[in-house]
């Protein structure tokens, strides 16, 4: 990372968790050259890198202000760490599939969506490019790479693994249908029937399905809303649990979007190598940061192929393609035949698009591009619900990804302001979905990944008003 970059995510860091308020002047230039000890270009290009990403503007003769992020709310609560944890049964899937169907019609405001919108993708290229690659492919193709997949889709994701700096060889890479799928069957590689699975809380509801339509129990382990999952409860749940796997997101975490940092990544690896616990890491997220360079997945840390990688193309790219990967290290084979004897093979066609398409290059320019559009929309966002939600409200702006966890006022159920919101046109994901035991009652998580405009501004407001009711029925009550 260079000096101007590091400079720049320093600041931006100190934005997104308060130390900044909206409105603080910067140090002038020479101030944080002489503080810094790096020469005032260096400063001059992480402010104009600020600039860029929307979180500080210059005003004449006066200096560097800062302008976006999250100042009026105060930051989520830590989590309450307990000494003991519990296996639970789960039975969340008729929640979920409530809170689901809410999601899919066009007139529904999308703030309760697990997906951004299609508009931010380069869906037209994607077509002319599969419309032609499809052409000139050899039918053989279709039936040479069935299973693990495209042998030139591999290649190009080797190749991203190792600019990223991990050697990952491409027969270790199995294509799969969405990231779902393979971690899905990383699951079935190394557990069965009433085992038990160790689990961040909150999580995202799709873990708790696979657990949940697996047999599985949930071991529930609190989540520090910004670096992830506590470590020492971990190691406590190990111990008394016994669990086979370990399902986990350390980059921007669905639904708290914590950024796990590399050192704790290393201990988490480094924990799970020391109780041989396989670690299933749901990576979909990773290449939509607001830094300067890609956030490390734990896999990076890895040197005995325990950890099971997993990501797609579905966020980033090309949503609807349903295109993702599996790279399970020492359960590569495994992940291969269970895939083999489920779905057989992922769409032929796509992958074949996709890895013309990295061929081609534009995926890097594309990604830049979209994640500047993220960070705005946060912004947007997180002013809109500071200026409208009542009093008692509560969020962390992530680094990455494009989700708010907010917390509502005390008394305010996160269930009735869904219901009430539905009827008036808007989605929103409740809480309780994001939990093994339902809960996380006055928690909301909202998509900021859908274009910023009026409707999403009065859908804002909207909600701001139903919180505001309930929070004032709960404080009568």
């Amino acid at each position: 990372m260079k000096r101007y970059e590091q400079l720049a995510d320093d600041i931006a860091r100190s934005i997104r968790e308060g130390l900044l308020a909206r409105g603080a002047r910067l140090p002038s230039v020479r101030e944080a050259s002489a503080k810094r000890k790096i020469s005032p270009s260096t400063v001059f290009q992480a402010y104009y890198l600020l600039e860029a990403r929307g979180l500080i503007s210059a005003r004449e003769r006066s200096g560097y202000f800062v302008t976006g992020g999250a100042q009026g709310l105060p930051q989520l609560p830590e989590p309450v760490i307990e000494n003991k944890t519990k296996a639970t049964e789960v039975d969340v899937s008729e929640l979920v599939f409530e809170v689901l169907e809410s999601t899919r019609a066009r007139k529904v405001v999308p703030l309760g969506s697990a997906f951004p919108s299609p508009m931010l993708f380069p869906m037209a290229r994607l077509a002319k490019i599969m419309a032609a690659s499809v052409q000139a492919t050899d039918p053989w193709r279709s039936v040479e790479d069935i299973s693990p997949g495209d042998a030139e889709l591999r290649r190009q994701i080797a190749l991203r693994y190792m600019i990223d700096g991990l050697k990952v060889p491409a027969d270790e890479i199995v294509i799969t249908n969405g990231a779902l799928e393979g971690l899905n069957l990383c699951l079935q590689a190394v557990t069965k029937p009433g085992d038990k699975v160790l689990i961040g809380s909150p999580t995202f509801y799709a873990a708790l399905q696979s657990i949940e339509r697996n047999g599985l129990k949930a071991v529930d382990v609190p989540c520090h809303p910004r670096e992830g999952i506590d470590l020492a409860a971990m190691e406590r749940a190990i111990k008394q649990h016994k669990p086979s796997a370990c399902w986990l997101m350390t980059n921007f975490q669905n639904p708290l979007g914590s950024l796990m940092p590399d050192e704790k990544k290393e201990a988490l690896v480094e924990l799970l190598t020391r109780y041989d616990v396989p670690l299933i890491e749901d990576d979909v997220y990773g290449e939509l940061y607001f830094g300067a360079k890609r956030p490390k997945p734990a896999k990076a840390f890895d040197k005995k192929g325990l950890v099971m990688h997993c990501s797609s193309f579905s966020k980033c790219l090309a949503p609807g393609y349903r295109v993702g990967w599996a790279s399970p290290g020492r359960y590569a084979k495994t992940v291969e035949r269970l895939k083999l004897t489920t779905t057989l093979a992922t769409s032929v066609p796509a992958q074949i698009a996709l890895a013309s398409y990295l061929q081609k290059g534009g995926y890097d320019r594309h990604l830049r591009s979209l994640r500047h559009t993220l960070q705005m929309q946060q912004i947007k966002f997180v002013e809109a619900v500071e200026h409208h939600f009542p009093e008692g409200t509560r969020l962390t702006a992530p680094s990455g990804g494009y989700f708010l966890w907010v917390k509502l006022p005390d008394g305010v159920n996160s269930l009735e302001v869904h219901r009430a919101a539905l009827n008036l046109g808007i989605s929103i994901a409740p809480g309780p979905i994001f939990s093994a035991q339902r809960g996380f009652a006055d928690y909301v998580r909202l998509n900021y990944g859908h274009l910023w405009n009026e409707e999403m501004e009065a859908a804002i407001a909207v909600l701001g008003k139903i919180i505001l009711r309930l929070a004032k029925e709960a404080k009568d009550w």
